[in-house]
């Protein structure tokens, strides 16, 4: 299998317009991996017997080079995902977001949902405070004790 640079673009144009996060295609010495989370493993050199399978690993390498840096830690304590799921920051897809940067938060107060299999759980506040950051996207897939926002306590 060979694909062509046109269409390993057009397979990277189609990733980022869809909700998958990670792509990969294997066939014999032919390996191609296109990933939208934000930690990016650094691409190991392969040795590749013809030069068609050069182009996805520049092509990965290409768009790696265009993510931004991560950011600094941020002071404040995190409020993290409990488990694996995808989290939700408003109620309802129509409904305003739970919090927003600025607003209070009290020990308790609902502040996402994260769905796992099916199954809604809420996700309460264990600090007071003020919200400094919020550190996901609705919608986004998160793992375990990953943070989701930073609290700022009174």
């Amino acid at each position: 299998m060979s694909l062509t640079i046109e269409e390993i673009r057009s397979l990277i144009a189609d990733l980022e317009n869809s909700s998958l996060r990670e792509f990969q295609v294997s066939d014999g010495d032919f390996n191609l991996h296109l990933s939208k989370n934000e930690n990016v493993a650094p691409v190991s050199p392969v040795a590749a017997p013809a030069p068609v399978a050069a182009a996805p690993v520049a092509a990965v390498a290409e768009q790696a080079a265009t993510q931004p840096v991560a950011a600094p830690e941020q002071a404040g304590t995190k409020i993290v995902a409990p488990m694996v799921g995808t989290v939700y920051l408003q109620p309802k897809p129509d409904a305003p977001m739970f919090k927003k940067v600025g607003d209070k938060v009290a020990v308790g107060e609902t502040v996402a949902i994260i769905e796992a299999m099916k199954l809604m759980t809420e996700i309460h506040s264990e600090v007071s405070g003020t919200i400094s950051d919020i550190l996901v996207e609705n919608e986004e897939v998160v793992d375990y004790n990953k943070p989701l926002y930073v609290v700022t306590e009174d």
